[in-house]
């Protein structure tokens, strides 16, 4: 399953050897209208409850989303409207079919208990909880420490999302590990309803094509499940070297010792280039077919942008290493280049011509959308 923590563990473990039908939750913000790989860690985890008989609550959180949700954030969200939730959300179940079992699905909007509530409704739920409780929270606290403002509409949120398990007496819940606050809160509320509090497990996050930070589509470092064909396996061809047993692990279908043996190939010094178009077969394949995929690769080894160029071991400046794959004429067309934000270095944008780096064998230099090189090095 890959849980990264599980509460109450020996609770779950018992009614899972005693065979008891879950009602697995798991909350979904349609604050864009794609979703992308790091949404498929907690999906592909309630598919797995569902092919063992477990009902899949999927709660599309048409309120919480127009709030936004705090987790690890430094500033207040921008709140959204109702119709750009609706929007989201009709993408979002259009492209959940192709992972979750949709006969074992319950589809449930907070819309259905948070629209008829009434001021004393909501003045009750938030005397669930204390402002000492909301603050103790990460990014509440440092926020708080560092003067940053908190909206009041922000301490709802974990409370909207734990109101969530009480509406529809979740038996467990799922989420990623920034979550754990929220899901914790839904224990809360559950035990305060007279009900048996959800047991909780954790997923890990998936990191972005820039691989610092998890994968959003604010920050443009994501890969779509829709996203055509193309665009597909060329983004899993930009997935940092670092990542690609995690994105194997996390995003794909890939059996335990073939995971294993894509991080054994990297540690023997293995062409990361070559796990990488593993990689994105296995990705496009998924959510396209294997014909798509085959065809995709085909297309890929075929193009000019799949060039590999060999260059010397140790540090040099990217207007060199540019000029020697022959991706920039000269060092003026570098700097214009540059300054157009046309040139990247493993999707990572060149800030300057004049920086230095140490080229790596798998390490891919673009130009603009179309235009790449794999260097290997000697």
């Amino acid at each position: 399953m890959g849980a990264v923590d599980i509460v109450d563990r020996e609770h779950l473990r018992a009614r899972v050897e005693r065979g008891d039908r879950l009602r697995v939750k798991l909350g979904l913000d349609p604050t864009r209208p794609d979703l992308h790989l790091g949404h498929t860690v907690v999906l592909r985890a309630m598919r797995r409850f569902e092919d063992a008989g477990n009902t899949g609550v999927l709660i599309v959180g048409d309120w919480t989303a127009r709030i936004g949700d705090p987790s690890g954030q430094n500033v207040t969200r921008p709140q959204l409207t109702r119709e750009d939730v609706e929007a989201a959300a009709k993408t979002y179940l259009a492209q959940l079919w192709k992972i979750l079992d949709q006969s074992r699905t319950e589809v449930r909007y907070q819309s259905e208990w948070f629209d008829p509530m009434k001021l004393d409704d909501v003045v009750r739920l938030l005397g669930q909880s204390t402002v000492a409780r909301m603050l103790a929270r990460d990014d509440f606290a440092r926020r708080h420490r560092e003067g940053r403002p908190i909206g009041l509409h922000e301490l709802l949120y974990p409370l909207l999302q734990g109101y969530d398990s009480v509406a529809v007496r979740a038996d467990l819940e799922l989420g990623g590990t920034d979550q754990t606050f929220n899901l914790l809160v839904g224990r809360d509320l559950q035990q305060a309803a007279g009900q048996q509090p959800q047991d909780i497990l954790t997923l890990p996050l998936l990191e972005g094509l820039d691989g610092v930070h998890k994968m959003s589509q604010s920050l443009d470092n994501y890969i779509g499940i829709d996203e055509p064909v193309s665009d597909m396996y060329w983004k899993a061809m930009a997935v940092p070297d670092s990542l690609i047993v995690r994105y194997l692990e996390l995003a794909t279908t890939a059996r335990p010792e073939e995971v294993a043996a894509a991080r054994s190939a990297l540690e023997r010094g293995a062409n990361p280039r070559d796990l990488k178009k593993d990689l994105a077969r296995l990705l496009v394949s998924l959510y396209h077919g294997p014909d798509a995929a085959a065809a995709a690769e085909a297309a890929f080894l075929k193009s000019p942008q799949a060039a590999e160029k060999t260059v010397p071991a140790g540090r040099q400046r990217l207007d060199a290493l540019f000029l020697l794959t022959g991706l920039v004429s000269s060092k003026s067309e570098m700097r214009r280049l540059t300054e157009q934000r046309g040139l990247a270095v493993d999707d990572r944008l060149v800030a300057s011509a004049e920086d230095e780096i140490e080229p790596r064998t798998g390490m891919v230099l673009r130009r603009g959308k179309h235009q790449a090189v794999t260097l290997r090095v000697q």
